[in-house]
């Protein structure tokens, strides 16, 4: 059974910096892609960043480039989200997702597993 935990989620001022941390069990996590979601009260689900099994590609979406930062530690089954330069715009709930294969997509259908999330809340 996979299971995804999210934790490092919190409240900070715009500015400031966050670290999330998604930790991976039940399936053979340095071959998989991984990548990190956030939903926002009321709205839709979108792509931050994804990477693949090696960290060797990663994937930004516009709005954190440059910003946000996606790694991973295989060894200790864990991705990592380093989000600098925090704004009111960030806040929503960030899941870490899983999927099989070597293309890092943006696309959320195409992953597999979910974490419950972890709250992220900017203030202005």
């Amino acid at each position: 059974q996979v299971q995804l935990v999210e934790s490092g989620g919190g409240l900070v001022q715009a500015g400031g910096s966050l670290r999330l941390s998604c930790a991976a069990s039940g399936r053979t996590f340095s071959r998989d892609v991984m990548g990190w979601f956030r939903q926002a009260a009321g709205k839709e689900r979108q792509f931050v960043a994804a990477i693949n099994w090696s960290g060797g590609t990663t994937y930004y979406a516009d709005s954190v480039k440059g910003r946000f930062t996606i790694s991973r530690e295989n060894a200790k089954n864990t991705i990592f989200l380093q989000m600098n330069s925090l704004k009111p715009e960030d806040t929503a709930v960030y899941y870490c997702a899983q999927r099989g294969g070597t293309i890092p997509y943006t696309d959320s259908r195409k992953y597999d597993y979910w974490g419950q999330g972890t709250q992220v809340t900017v203030s202005s």
